[in-house]
């Protein structure tokens, strides 16, 4: 039973922005999946409820209730495994949630499994566990019947925020590539040496490596995704809080935002919250890219603005305009409170990039491996996307 288009089923849902960026690159919607009911309802106010969405934990939703479709993506909690949190992996309370994905996948007949899948996650789950958890995590989908491949890409490559991520593609009833038995892997910016490293020293896994563009160069910088609020917007702070945050600062940062301040202009920067030697700081990063954004736990992980010129200055947190922006989600409709937006987004995905990887990575696949043929007397030209080397370094020894 193979999916005759090009449909896929969303695990993980959150408010949807995999959705936003698949349906950029030509995917249809089928299926989505989520527990949570705050970022459900900001599904709905976006998309609205059109009975694809299904509420609930993915440890209960039976196989039938899922249709056949070409894609499968899971988005899976990142609590535990990011390097912020208690790195408890896998086994995690949160991040745990991947082995009820892998069940969805397991229960359903082999004539019915998604012939792509895509995962992603922080990029701590390269090295939860000294790495067991990421090759735990492989070796459960190439038991499924597919071939892996793994690459990290910057959201900053596409709007004005740091925001790396790692990806896993799979693909159903891949053979493994050859790799050259003199260099076994080659490097890219989408396959930093750490990535590069894990791939060659575990050739058990079925890997199906694939060579990719390089990534685009951005041309937003952080003014250009804010909103020209009022300076009587009740978002601004008042200055007893302006003073507090700018004392927190280092000698160092606090150099820099005397400098903004005594500028000819407004300039912008963001600032986040940190614990340095059991002390509240305040960083300021002035680049022209934000931080990456956070879900708000506990009062903190909300990102601030800190907009200084012509001797004076003023701080606010982002809008939750602004963080849409941030990830690429346009217009989205924002109807609830500020920190559910702030949650909503600060745990999803960057829209950007989820459609580069649709249109670099997704489709040439579907339609090299997956398409369903032509009709009779039509012609489809092959293009030959075998790997090639970006960049090669010697093999170092394995410590």
């Amino acid at each position: 039973m193979k999916p005759s288009e090009k449909n896929f089923a969303e695990f993980f849902a959150g408010i949807g922005l995999m959705r936003i960026g698949l349906e950029r690159g030509g995917w249809n919607i089928a299926f989505a999946n989520d527990i949570d009911e705050d970022k459900w309802q900001m599904y709905r106010d976006h998309f609205g409820d059109t009975g694809e969405f299904v509420l609930g934990d993915i440890h209960k939703i039976e196989e039938t209730a899922i249709p056949t479709v070409a894609l499968a993506t899971a988005s899976f909690p990142c609590n535990d495994l990011s390097l912020a949190g208690a790195r408890k992996g896998l086994d995690g309370s949160q991040s745990s949630a991947f082995w009820g994905f892998i069940d969805v996948l397991h229960k359903m007949d082999v004539r019915r499994r998604p012939p792509l899948v895509l995962l992603e996650n922080v990029t701590g789950f390269l090295t939860s566990n000294d790495g067991i958890d990421f090759r735990d995590a492989l070796i459960a989908v190439t038991k499924l019947g597919y071939a892996v491949d793994a690459f990290i890409i910057d959201a900053e490559h596409f709007v004005p925020q740091s925001r790396q991520r790692l990806f896993v593609v799979g693909q159903k009833a891949a053979k493994a590539a050859p790799m050259n038995d003199s260099l076994k892997f080659f490097e890219s910016d989408t396959r930093p040496p750490a990535l590069a490293d894990f791939i060659l020293w575990h050739p058990e896994i079925n890997w199906r490596i694939r060579n990719l563009p390089a990534l685009p160069v951005r041309t937003q910088k952080l003014d250009d995704i804010l909103e020209n609020l009022s300076p009587n917007s009740n978002m601004w702070w008042s200055r007893e809080r302006c003073d507090y945050l700018l004392n927190q600062m280092s000698p160092k940062h606090r150099a820099t935002a005397e400098l903004m301040i005594q500028g000819s202009h407004t300039t912008y920067g963001t600032v986040f919250r940190r614990v340095r030697n059991n002390k509240s700081m305040a960083e300021l990063r002035t680049d022209g890219i934000a931080g990456c954004l956070r879900t708000p736990r506990g009062g903190s992980g909300r990102q601030i603005l800190f907009a200084a010129g012509k001797g004076r200055f003023a701080v606010r947190l982002l809008t939750p305009r602004e963080c849409a922006r941030l990830m690429g989600a346009g217009d989205f409709n924002l109807e609830v409170p500020l920190n559910q937006a702030l949650f909503g987004f600060g745990d999803a995905v960057c829209v950007p990039v989820i459609e580069w990887i649709a249109k670099n990575y997704l489709n040439p696949v579907w339609d090299e491996q997956f398409a369903p043929a032509p009709s009779p007397g039509i012609s489809v030209s092959s293009v030959n996307y075998g790997i090639r080397a970006m960049a090669s370094r010697p093999i170092a020894s394995k410590k």
